[in-house]
């Protein structure tokens, strides 16, 4: 877990810091009308919302990362997918949370022209909610063909 989150943080660190240095406030094309980096300066949180509300921001990344925390240490089944979710999840919040205080806003970057320019931590935050809501249902699947497989050997 601890391993995915560095990796994350790492990773969006250096893009984030790359992009602000060289290219800030301009759009490149990647795949043009579809896809850009285009590279902005949120001080608000998503979608721009709290645009001068950056210490209630701060204090609340950090009091998410704190509950978060908690809740990783009280769940009993920490398989797998479990704890690679919950990397992708501390290491996108923790990345925008250093944005933040060290910066005094959050680097975006990926632009799909359809929705509101954000960054990989953004998407790693998502994707591993995502997976933390599937998980169940993925380990359920799991469970369901582990009777059969055994069954099989047993005949």
């Amino acid at each position: 877990m601890w391993l995915v989150a560095a990796v994350v943080f790492c990773l969006d660190s250096c893009i984030k810091t790359y992009l602000r240095l060289y290219f800030a406030y301009q759009s490149i094309p990647v795949i043009r009308n579809i896809f850009h980096i285009t590279v902005i300066f949120n001080k608000g949180a998503a979608f721009g919302i709290l645009q001068k509300s950056g210490t209630l921001l701060v204090y609340i990344g950090i009091l998410f990362l704190l509950i978060f925390s908690v809740f990783i240490k009280k769940e009993k089944k920490k398989n797998l997918l479990f704890l690679i979710s919950c990397g992708m999840i501390l290491g996108g919040a923790f990345s925008n949370l250093w944005d933040r205080i060290f910066l005094g806003f959050v680097v975006d970057y990926i632009d799909l022209r359809v929705w509101p320019v954000f960054n990989l931590s953004d998407s790693c935050i998502t994707v591993g909610v995502a997976l933390l809501i599937l998980e169940p249902y993925l380990g359920g699947f799991r469970k369901e063909h582990a009777p059969l497989n055994s069954k099989a050997k047993q005949t």
